[in-house]
Parts: C-alpha cells; sequence; structure tokens
C-alpha cells in the first residue's frame, strides 16, 4: 500500500508491511494454549460424568463451507497440511496414501485436510493450484507452500519435519498432543505461561509507533536469546520502518532511477520496494546489484537482501527464489 503524499511515516508505512507477523508468533501460541486448556477442560470433565473422551481426528476431508473452521482456525492449534487431490489424479492416489499415514505416526503433531479440487473448485481458484497434487500447510493462518507432484515417503518425511520445527520456533504451535484427548492417567495441560515481557514491550514500541525504541528492546531481547525467532523478526521490520521513515519516496526514486551505479540509492529503493508490498521488485533490484558490484560495495547490497529475507521469513517462496537467484550471482 502507498501512502497518498510522497513523504512516508511510521504510520503509512505500519499500513504497508505486514506487521501482524512480528506479532502472529506470540498470539498463535497463545490461541494454542487456550484451545489445549479447554480440550483439556472437556476431556476432564466427559471423563467426570462417565463419558469417553474424543480425540480429534487426524486427517479430515475439508470443503468450502468447512475451511474456516477445520484449517485456518485448527492452525492456531497445530500446523494444517492441505493435500488437494481429485478422483482421477494417478499421482494423488500415489501421496495420498503416504501424507495420511504420516499424519497418523505424528500422532497430533500435524493435521492432514484433504481437499477434493472438482468438488471445491473455489478453494483450489484462491490458492492459484495450477496442478495436482498439491500440498501447502497453514500455521497460524499464515500459508506455507510445500511441494508439488507426487513424492516418496523419505522426502514427505523431511518436509513435515522441517514444517515442525518452523510452527514450534516461529510459532510456539507444537500440536494437538496426540491427538487432541489427553490419555488415561494423563495430567491435562498446564495453563499458557505468560510472554515474554521483554518481548511483549518490544512490540508494543512497534505498535506505538516507537521504532528506535522498537529496535533497541528486540535487539535486548537478542542479546539474552540470540535464538528468538519472534524478535529477529521484530527486528528486522523496525529497522526496515526505521530506516525509511524520514525518506521522501519521489527522490528516493528519482535517485535510483538516474544513478544505478550508486549502492546507496539503490538500496533506499529496495527498502521502499518491500513496505510498498513489491517485494519481487525489491529483491531483484538488490540480486542485480550484488551482480554487477565487487568488494564493500556487493556486501552492502547482499547484507542488506538478507536483512529484507528477515522480513518477508525464510519459508516465504519469494524468498526462496530470490536466494536461488543470489547464490546464481555469488557464485
Amino acid at each position: 500500500m502507498q501512502p497518498r503524499n510522497t513523504h512516508l511515516n511510521s504510520a503509512a508505512l505500519r499500513g504497508a508491511v505486514d506487521l501482524a507477523a512480528v506479532k502472529a508468533a506470540g498470539e498463535a501460541a497463545q490461541k494454542a494454549e487456550q484451545a489445549r486448556a479447554e480440550r483439556a477442560r472437556q476431556a476432564a470433565a466427559a471423563g467426570a460424568e462417565g463419558a469417553p473422551a474424543l480425540a480429534q481426528p487426524l486427517v479430515i476431508d475439508v470443503t468450502e463451507e468447512t475451511f474456516e473452521d477445520e484449517v485456518v482456525q485448527r492452525s492456531t492449534e497445530v500446523p494444517v497440511v492441505i493435500d488437494f487431490w481429485a478422483e482421477w489424479c494417478g499421482p494423488c492416489k500415489q501421496l495420498s496414501p503416504i501424507l495420511e499415514r504420516l499424519a497418523e505416526e505424528y500422532a497430533g503433531r500435524i493435521v492432514l485436510a484433504k481437499i477434493d479440487v472438482d468438488a471445491n473448485p473455489l478453494i483450489a481458484q484462491q490458492f492459484g493450484i495450477q496442478g495436482i497434487p498439491a500440498v501447502l500447510a497453514v500455521v497460524a493462518g499464515q500459508l506455507v507452500p510445500l511441494f508439488q507432484g507426487a513424492e516418496n515417503e523419505a522426502n514427505v518425511r523431511k518436509v513435515l519435519d522441517q514444517l515442525i520445527a518452523v510452527a514450534e520456533q516461529r510459532f510456539g504451535i507444537t500440536g494437538l498432543q496426540g491427538g487432541g484427548a489427553p490419555a488415561e492417567g494423563e495430567a491435562p495441560a498446564a495453563p499458557a505461561a505468560p510472554g515474554d515481557p521483554a518481548l511483549n514491550a518490544a512490540h508494543d514500541a512497534l505498535d506505538r509507533g516507537d521504532l528506535a525504541g522498537a529496535v533497541q528492546a528486540y535487539q535486548d531481547v537478542l542479546a539474552e536469546n540470540p535464538g528468538n525467532a519472534e524478535a529477529k523478526l521484530g527486528l528486522a521490520q523496525a529497522e526496515l520502518l526505521h530506516r525509511v521513515e524520514g525518506f521522501d519516496a519521489a527522490a528516493v526514486r528519482t535517485a535510483a532511477a538516474q544513478h544505478p551505479a550508486d549502492v546507496g540509492a539503490q538500496l533506499d529503493a529496495a527498502d521502499l520496494d518491500l513496505v510498498g508490498g513489491h517485494v519481487e521488485d525489491a529483491f531483484g533490484r538488490l540480486v542485480d546489484v550484488v551482480g554487477r558490484t565487487a568488494g564493500a560495495d556487493r556486501d552492502a547490497a547482499r547484507l542488506r537482501l538478507l536483512e529484507l529475507f528477515e522480513v518477508i521469513g525464510p519459508e516465504d517462496p519469494r524468498v526462496v527464489a530470490a536466494r536461488g537467484a543470489l547464490a546464481r550471482v555469488l557464485f
């Protein structure tokens, strides 16, 4: 989203950049814990009444009518893997049993949602499905492309393991813990612990538009916990917004167009591309700079590109494509 005037400000940029991703991890973890606590309460109540506690199914058929509840809402508790298939599709008949078997084996760490593209064409259109089988995932309401076409079990297992790791590390989502019902004699899940106060303070600073404060707060979190993925994402976005806060958009774009060899001008323009939602343009601009420069200029462009990768997220297909392009110009 571009602001109406040419002088960018932090409020406009917060509308342009998907800052919801910064807080999604904490919110998703909180929702997941709330859902687990509610399941535990229901299971305990069912046990007290003498009724058996029913585990949630791990393989479900999803329709256009049930997609919101079965996929989007459930993705706040567990990674939902979507298998787009059709009865006439031969490769689908090879892949689907593998996915179903692994969903059961993983025992609640993922849920498999099967969508018949013939019966649910609108969903297939919305996801841009061009061929089947196609496998995607939704985690905390965010789409994660996985693969297209039939794969052997070993490769599918690797992809699912990576998905589970991303869901836990970035969003704190660990699954349904055995399909949603505690085992006999097992204690209900403990209530969620309060969020990290330092991380919450960093999020609040970002929400207020205190960009310098947000940068410092995220850096403080990472000084204590260098592996905190949520803080890394927040820092990358806060630094981006802080860099462009005082830009005159028209002047930046004019400078980049008139002085293609000016690396600083290209870095500024790439930042504007990204906050304006032109992700591929930002990545392409910086890959081009890396490809035609050397020494300190090349390092500056490469490092800025890596910073922008952090803003979008490593699993985003645009980042994956740009990493490949970067590797080609570097090596």
